[in-house]
């Protein structure tokens, strides 16, 4: 079972994407969702995290007020909205899913995450 990510692409700083993760197969909506990325020789960072109905909603300092995080349970998906793009957003983004179910709180490290996607590559142009 794995999440499928989709979106990626080049895009000039300032310029906007839409990422999209899709779960088919496997159920979304009792547990909290992430957005995390991964620059070249670095470590994967959280992005963002939407609580089991989607009002709950944490976001990395540096992509506050940039990017939104949203879900749809019904279609079994989640989407990061990222604007005013930099440099430095530039990386492989990958969607989880959290390993437990959702407790009310949003989880920032990877290992506490169980199902990945194949990540998709963002590059931003100065």
């Amino acid at each position: 079972v794995q999440l499928q990510a989709s979106g990626g692409g080049l895009v000039q700083a300032g310029g906007s994407l839409r990422l999209s993760c899709a779960a088919p197969g496997l159920t979304l909506s009792n547990y909290g969702m992430g957005w995390f990325r991964q620059a070249p020789g670095k470590e994967r960072d959280f992005v963002a995290g939407i609580g089991r109905s989607g009002v709950s909603t944490y976001y990395a300092d540096s992509v506050q007020g940039r990017f939104t995080i949203s879900r749809d349970n019904a279609k079994s998906t989640v989407t990061l909205q990222m604007n005013s793009l930099k440099p430095e957003d530039t990386a492989v983004y990958f969607c989880a899913r959290d390993g437990r179910t959702w407790n009310g709180k949003i989880r920032t490290t990877p290992y506490e995450y169980r199902y990945w996607g194949q990540g998709t590559l963002v590059t931003v142009s100065s």
